[in-house]
């Protein structure tokens, strides 16, 4: 580990004893690592208020029998190719599919991407995971 800052926090015995616990729950080896990572989280998270570049996937469900609603959601994607990566396509079902859109872009067009493939009659459930684009850590 090289050039590593050591800091000291004051931190209720309780409160401590719940990060701890949730620490060893999730596999961080050790309190540093469990900080680290709840800081980046935070960072990531100011990005997005901050309309930085950022990346993400866009998860779509929906039921590939119903009319028109293939072509609706290629119509979105090429509207926005500038910030679609690439996609990939599941069937859950005989009816159900999900597709993984993974998007690079400005916050703000990415969620207006996200609102256009909401918005597609049919559409049976749409969630949007955003994340960093690494560059600043």
């Amino acid at each position: 580990m090289s050039n590593i800052t050591r800091i000291s926090i004051s931190i209720e015995p309780d409160i401590l004893e719940k990060f701890d616990a949730l620490s060893e729950e999730q596999g961080f080896p050790t309190r540093s690592e469990a900080i680290t990572h709840l800081v980046r989280s935070a960072l990531v998270q100011q990005q997005w208020k901050d309309g930085e570049v950022i990346a993400g996937v866009i998860t779509i469900i929906y039921d590939h029998h119903k009319s028109q609603i293939l072509q609706k959601i290629v119509d979105v994607q090429h509207n926005f190719s500038d910030l679609v990566i690439c996609s990939q396509h599941a069937h859950l079902d005989h009816h159900n599919c999900m597709e993984n859109i993974i998007v690079r872009g400005e916050v703000r067009q990415i969620k207006k991407l996200y609102q256009g493939f909401s918005a597609v009659k049919g559409m049976k459930h749409t969630v949007l995971s955003m994340t960093t684009t690494g560059k600043d850590f």
